[in-house]
């Protein structure tokens, strides 16, 4: 889908730059969320099961030679209701086991060591488990999880094991278990604390409930503890956010994802639970990111890549300032590890030059473990002008600045890039020197909008089919 950054303003050399409400109309476009370039709409070679293990073997032995390690992702997708804002590959389910599922993980992941590590175990310095729900799964199986996938790795200096966790169903005893294991960082899912939004979004949970599990946490010694809130859900106003910050600041998380809501029910049909009317848009919408990030700021949160909060005293932060943030399918990560290997159902993995995706659908991703395949359903292999474009793309997301004055960041597609963002600098969004390009405080907002303008595949793509939420 090509969509235009071009003006439909009269006078395209005017002096005055627009108003904000303005610019939110201007650039209230569908586009990526860039947590890969080429975006995962957009892959088209895809790689064999042979050229994919090569691909990660590759990238674990330089990995292994520069002192680094993996990053492991395990998606489970189990849940004890669906909540209808949720974009995540998840199974309504009641069955109190998962013991079959940790089973079958645990087999995929003995076809990778078997493969990749050539009788070595796997160097790892990154461990997340995501979902769906984690905590889905009691403490003994979370234990039998991670004992497999450590029975084949071995921890680099500084791993960090991370867990999402919804607050709901997590119990001090899955906590103790976790922090046995290793884990030291704590994400917990919290969306919004207002009532009316969490019954439309059947996300209901309370500040009490949420306090319990994050000071549990920090009582057994997790080190650093996330929330996820998500702006522009159904009936959510100014005084909504302004609860739901001043919730969380009383409870002073490290970390603090703040995510605009995806409305794409053309894939989620479970966002159908609501009408487009019932949620805020444009100037609204981005009121309430922009209230929710004054009051952030103002409890000493800095803002940090897209959508991403941190304290001073956080890691996240510090990478920040010293440029060594990275963005990958997990989000934003202290430093650059790869590759990145994807366990369970419809899990993303990540070489640097190929990616690949799980089988989406369970039974399908089970039987084909059990048949001793790598389950993967679809892929990428990146060209060089790919590999160009994602470090271009990744130099926006985490340090709001890239260039491209050498010929190892060059490639012929970004002789175009000056005129794709001659509106966005007219606009004083950016600032274009040379062949560079400088994110401007106010062109934060639009960050996504400045990365389609070094998107080759979106610029060549002349479908018309709507497939990505909108920027604003």
């Amino acid at each position: 889908m090509a969509v235009s950054l071009r003006s439909t303003y009269p006078n395209p050399l005017q002096s005055t730059v627009p108003t904000a409400s303005e610019l939110l109309k201007k650039y209230d476009v569908p586009g990526p969320r860039y947590t890969s370039y080429p975006t995962i709409l957009q892959w088209t070679d895809m790689p064999t099961a042979d050229h994919w293990i090569e691909s990660v073997s590759a990238s674990v032995d330089l990995s292994r030679r520069e002192g680094n390690g993996a990053a492991i992702y395990v998606h489970i997708p189990f849940c004890r209701s669906l909540c209808t804002y949720c974009g995540c590959n998840s199974r309504i389910t009641s069955s109190t086991s998962a013991g079959a599922y940790v089973k079958t993980v645990l087999t995929e992941w003995e076809l990778y060591a078997g493969r990749v590590s050539h009788s070595q175990p796997i160097p790892l310095s990154e461990l997340h488990l995501g979902g769906g729900t984690p905590t889905y799964l009691s403490p003994a199986e979370l234990d039998e999880l991670i004992g497999g996938i450590l029975k084949h790795a071995s921890k680099t200096s500084g791993a960090e094991f991370s867990v999402e966790s919804d607050p709901r169903v997590t119990q001090p005893e899955h906590l103790s278990m976790l922090y046995s294991l290793g884990f030291r960082r704590l994400s917990l899912g919290i969306q919004d604390f207002d009532p009316v939004v969490q019954m439309a979004v059947n996300r209901v949970q309370t500040e009490e409930q949420v306090r319990v599990v994050t000071e549990k946490a920090r009582a057994l010694g997790f080190s650093s503890i996330n929330y996820d809130l998500i702006y522009g859900l159904p009936f959510q106003n100014l005084q909504s956010i302004e609860q739901t910050v001043a919730a969380v600041t009383r409870l002073r998380p490290d970390r603090i994802a703040f995510y605009a809501y995806a409305h794409v029910p053309w894939v989620k049909p479970g966002q159908r639970h609501f009408t487009e009317e019932d949620l805020p848009a444009g100037d609204e919408k981005r009121a309430l990111y922009e209230l929710g990030r004054r009051l952030l700021e103002a409890e000493g949160y800095r803002e940090i890549g897209m959508d991403h909060f941190a304290l001073e005293s956080d890691e996240l932060f510090q990478a920040a300032t010293e440029n060594t943030l990275h963005r990958n399918f997990m989000g934003y990560a202290p430093r650059f590890v790869t590759p990145l290997i994807g366990l369970g159902v419809s899990s993303i993995s990540d070489s640097w030059n190929a990616f690949v995706q799980n089988e989406k659908k369970l039974e399908v991703y089970e039987e084909r473990v059990r048949k001793g395949e790598i389950p993967i359903f679809r892929g990428h292999k990146l060209n060089r002008e790919d590999v160009v474009l994602r470090r271009h793309v990744l130099n926006l997301m985490t340090r709001f600045k890239t260039s491209w004055d050498t010929p190892e960041a060059y490639v012929p597609y970004l002789d175009s890039v000056a005129q794709r963002l001659e509106e966005l600098e007219r606009d004083e969004l950016v600032q274009l020197t040379g062949k560079s390009c400088q994110v401007t405080a106010e062109g934060r907002a639009f960050l996504r909008n400045i990365c389609m303008a070094f998107d080759a595949r979106l610029a060549r793509d002349n479908s018309t089919t709507q497939l990505f939420s909108r920027t604003i």
